[in-house]
């Protein structure tokens, strides 16, 4: 009988950053449709991981790091906007 994958599984993809080291720096902004409900909030690191995912967060992570700038917008296809703005 195959285990079943729990979310505690050991094949989830990792974090680059550390939650603290993410939330010291950025306040994340998440913007659009999802699932028919209309956001427009401030998430945390766990809120922004069960919209987009670890891998895509990691990305955009990268990318908010390397930019000079006060904020970092990321565009999704599906119609979801994350921006990052610097502390």
């Amino acid at each position: 009988m195959p285990l079943s994958k729990t979310k505690n599984s050991c094949d989830m993809k990792t974090l680059n950053y550390t939650t603290r080291e993410i939330n010291l720096d950025f306040r994340i902004k998440v913007y659009g449709y999802e699932n028919g409900v209309r956001l427009n909030k401030l998430v945390g690191v766990s809120g922004i991981i069960e919209l987009i995912g670890v891998e895509l967060l990691n990305k955009f992570l990268d990318r908010a790091y390397r930019l000079v700038s006060d904020k970092c917008v990321c565009r999704l296809r599906r119609g979801l906007v994350v921006t990052f703005y610097c502390k």
